[in-house]
């Protein structure tokens, strides 16, 4: 057996991290509030997890591979994709989709998607890049990246089907990390409130 790299001592030190960059960063701000460190306590947690569960295991004196440069990656999705792995990826990106509307000023369709996408490939290289030089027990697979993003769309929309509702929308404001309304929206009033809980299509 190969010993591997312990996980705790990397990924809890990864979400502190994190935890004091967005806390400085809401506090640089002038925005820190319990409900908004909330979130960040939320976002560092999630990014710990991710990190956690799709980079991990990492092997310390397995052999880096000396397989061809594709072996460890699958650029045709679905080819002998199982049911099982499509649903996991989709509900890892589920809170994703949730949380950004709460940290883009302007929280667009598809400023989600290209965020849930560039996030996901991060992952995919990293799963790449282990399992060449660290040994990792991972594949590259367009598969996970394409059904991440779909779980964070779908996030995205259970977000903005909420938000329609006024008692939860006002809820919400509280932890979003900015007021200024979407594009195109008047700037006072339920108007402005309303706004931002819309995502602009």
């Amino acid at each position: 057996m190969f010993r591997e790299v312990p996980v705790l001592p990397v990924v809890v030190p990864l979400g502190a991290v994190v935890l004091g960059l967005l806390l400085w960063r809401l506090h640089r701000s002038g925005r820190l509030t319990l409900p908004r460190a909330a979130v960040a306590l939320a976002l560092a947690v999630y990014a710990a997890g991710v990190v956690a569960n799709t980079v991990f295991p990492i092997f310390l004196d397995k052999p880096a591979s000396s397989a061809a440069w594709d072996a460890h990656l699958v650029l045709v999705p679905l080819v002998d994709y199982e049911v099982a792995d499509a649903v996991m990826n989709v509900l890892v990106f589920v809170p994703l989709g949730v949380l950004l509307p709460l940290l883009l000023a302007r929280p667009s369709w598809w400023r989600v998607v290209l965020t849930a996408a560039a996030f996901s490939l991060a992952i995919e290289v990293t799963q790449y890049v282990t399992s060449h030089l660290l040994g990792g027990g991972h594949v590259a697979d367009a598969s996970d990246l394409l059904f991440n993003v779909v779980g964070g769309v779908l996030g995205l929309g259970l977000f903005t089907v909420l938000s329609r509702v006024p008692a939860l929308d006002a809820f919400f404001d509280r932890f979003r990390w900015s007021t200024a309304p979407l594009r195109g929206s008047r700037a006072d009033g339920t108007d402005a409130r309303r706004a931002r809980s819309a995502v602009e299509l």
